[in-house]
């Protein structure tokens, strides 16, 4: 690191558990971003400000007045501007070091087959069940971790998918593809606007843990928890949730690996 990069992350360097190594593992991390709404806008910020050197923001939308009350990336200035490309010009405003890919399209299988390969770390920040499952088998067939979060009226959830550990579930262990999921969204039911930040940040943090391998002594990751935020009353609850030996998803992969 240089001087600037010193002096930018000092703040990280003098923690016991980051120093200058982690921070470096941080500046040569790739983390891929579904998503730049509510969720991926948090998310997105606080790597960049971290200095996780690359960043692909992945969305098809563009940024609309009803998106200010809590996209936090977007401003009145980018309306009609897409939310990736919006989303990038926030974290250039923060750290113009990170280097951000955007990708201005629907994610769909194929395209997440190639981004997924090339990423340190996944964050599921998208709004829709469809695409939350294409991105957990797209990370198990990659082995790539996946930090999955959701919000809606009051209610989030969070947790981390990392089938490098045997023990660790998949998205479609807990939520499987076939499940009969209503789809809600903001649209209808709204969203506090604060608990798209909370989930984000949180979310953030976790990439980061994976990224700079801060494990055992030093931190644990959600793998194999699910916390749920009632943000009316502040009350956080954990459920922890086990692998699923005959998950139509990531069982295959792991027996394919295994043979």
């Amino acid at each position: 690191m240089n001087d600037d990069q010193l002096l930018r992350y000092s703040r990280h360097i003098l923690l016991n558990e980051v120093g200058v190594e982690v921070q470096e593992q941080w500046l040569a991390s790739h983390a891929l971003i579904i998503g730049a709404g509510g969720l991926g806008s948090p998310a997105a910020l606080y790597l960049g400000s971290a200095g996780v050197g690359r960043l692909t923001l992945v969305d098809d939308d563009t940024v609309e007045l009803t998106n200010l009350q809590r996209q936090i990336a977007h401003g009145m200035s980018r309306i009609g501007q897409p939310k990736a490309l919006s989303a990038a010009q926030s974290v250039a405003q923060l750290n113009p070091e990170v280097h951000v890919t955007t990708v201005v399209t629907r994610a769909d299988a194929g395209l997440l087959d190639t981004l997924v390969a090339d990423a340190d770390v996944v964050l599921d920040c998208c709004d829709n069940f469809a695409t939350r499952q294409l991105v957990n088998a797209a990370c198990v067939q990659h082995g790539k971790p996946l930090v999955s979060g959701a919000a809606i009226r009051f209610d989030g959830q969070l947790s981390v998918y990392d089938t490098r550990d045997e023990a660790s579930p998949c998205y479609a262990c807990v939520f499987p593809a076939d499940a009969a999921i209503e789809e809600t969204r903001c649209a209808t039911l709204g969203v506090f606007a604060p608990l798209v930040g909370i989930i984000g940040a949180m979310q953030a943090a976790e990439a980061l843990k994976l990224l700079g391998g801060l494990h055992g002594s030093l931190a644990t990751s959600l793998a194999g928890r699910l916390l749920m935020l009632d943000a009316r009353m502040m009350e956080w609850n954990e459920v922890r949730v086990p692998r699923d030996r005959t998950c139509a998803v990531c069982s295959v992969v792991r027996s394919r690996r295994e043979g």
